[in-house]
């Protein structure tokens, strides 16, 4: 009987998941499930301890939707392309599928278990449309290899045809033979963020139908209120590969509400850069559009910006809720990102590994080039925006919930006080314990680097 391995990287469902459906679709064969613990993630630096706890969680979660199923996870350590060779050995295995990725280093996991496998007479398929709903390749400009501006990107892939989604499989054939090692172990709880979510599609579907339930039709009115936070919470689920995009895209459009329609726009953005990635894969490390950009080395604020220690209410209670949750509100990720890069003139790429070793949900393509956006040498059409971190706290947090629930220091004040303590008395300021503003709003105008305008 034909084994065919099913590679599980960021598609850790088994409900919509075109790699195990392709594996297990002709009926006869067995099905490997395998995950490979790779080294070379840790080495690159991936493995940040919230993953790694997600990672933990949805691993487990998988392997006992499998079980349910009559089959079972196999994990394996070591170099992926490697570890896929063995296990073909081991089976005389005839495929192995995985997902499509979009990174360097996704490209080259991939090329690297290809040519693993196939001198062993193993076919290897990469699923397109897995980690995105629609495929980078899907959506190009004429002449071009991606689109490098959002607005007509949207408008071509709102027309590109979906595949429908796939139902979970019923019952798995695994072979018996291969033997499994313990799943990754998971981070000790001293080094994680204190309410971090837990991992796994299980919680993932029912974190999913609850907010579809009971929030998407209020989206596009409430999803950058910070205090009430309405944004649906499921990226770290979207970037484990624990839900599927394509099935959020259709539950959006069968809704047909204007909020259903907002949140097909922010699954649309999620493609977009990963399109832009595959494309411009430097972009990880280097600027997409260099603006001659002269960055400030300051240790100092650098540290009082990542501790949420700046003086500015807003950006430090993103900072704190970053810390404390592993996750950050939409609105605040852009408020603290201009912070940083805006106004005290440091480079992106520090506030962008900052946030990868403590998000959930950090991937290259969304937390590297949402950087990039908002330190203008991305995508933006307006590379000068700047966002002032009192006027944003004025708009989406005007009565300062927000602040006061991750600010304690300021849970007395109300607003207007709340965005701006250093207009309270000096006493009274004193009386508080929160720091003065590290910089002046206007600061950067003198401070920030390359010549261009700072409109």
């Amino acid at each position: 009987m034909s084994v065919r391995i099913c590679l599980f990287t960021r598609d850790l469902r088994l409900t919509d998941n075109p790699v195990l459906h392709a594996a297990s679709a002709a009926g006869r064969e067995e099905v490997l499930p395998v995950f490979v613990n790779d080294p070379a993630v840790r080495a690159a630096g991936f493995a940040a301890p919230n993953r790694l706890a997600f990672l933990h969680d949805s691993l487990a979660d998988l392997d006992a939707g499998l079980r349910a199923c009559g089959s079972r996870l196999v994990v394996r350590t070591g170099r992926t392309a490697d570890a896929v060779a063995r296990l073909v050995g081991e089976t005389g295995a005839s495929e192995v599928h995985l997902a499509a990725d979009h990174s360097a280093f996704a490209h080259a996991r991939e090329e690297a278990v290809r040519a693993a496998a196939e001198p062993l007479g193993a076919r290897v398929v990469a699923h397109e449309a897995v980690v995105t709903a629609v495929a980078p390749g899907a959506a190009v400009p004429t002449g071009s290899d991606h689109y490098a501006v959002f607005t007509p990107y949207l408008r071509r892939w709102s027309r590109t045809a979906l595949r429908r989604p796939l139902p979970p499989p019923q019952n798995l054939r695994t072979p018996a033979k291969p033997h499994s090692e313990p799943l990754p172990t998971r981070p000790d709880a001293d080094q994680l963020s204190p309410s971090l979510a837990p991992g796994g599609e299980t919680e993932a579907r029912r974190a999913m139908r609850s907010w579809l339930d009971h929030h998407l039709d209020g989206y596009d009115d409430g999803h950058d209120a910070l205090a009430d936070d309405r944004t649906s919470r499921l990226s770290p689920a979207l970037h484990f590969g624990c839900l599927s995009p394509t099935e959020l895209v259709h539950h959006a459009r069968t809704a047909g509400t204007p909020g259903a329609a907002a949140f097909e726009r922010q699954l649309a953005w999620r493609d977009f850069h990963h399109q832009v990635l595959a494309a411009r894969p430097d972009a990880a490390r280097g600027d997409y559009r260099s603006r001659h950009d002269q960055w400030r080395d300051s240790p100092a604020e650098l540290r009082a910006w990542q501790q949420g220690r700046t003086g500015y209410p807003l950006v430090d209670a993103g900072m704190r809720q970053l810390r404390q949750e592993g996750w950050m509100h939409n609105r605040a990720r852009l408020v603290t990102a201009s912070f940083l890069c805006k106004t005290l003139g440091i480079d992106w790429r520090e506030g962008a590994r900052h946030f990868l070793s403590l998000l959930v949900d950090g991937d290259i393509a969304n937390n590297q080039l949402n950087w990039q956006w908002v330190a203008g040498t991305g995508t933006d059409t307006r590379p000068n925006r700047v966002l002032n971190p009192v006027a944003q706290a004025k708009r989406y947090d005007a009565d300062g919930t927000y602040i006061r629930r991750w600010v304690p220091e300021l849970s007395a004040l109300t607003a207007p006080a709340v965005h701006e303590p250093w207009k309270l008395p000096a006493a009274l300021r004193a009386e508080l314990g929160y720091p003065e503003p590290l910089v002046a709003l206007d600061a950067g105008r003198d401070r920030f680097l390359s010549g261009r305008g700072r409109g």
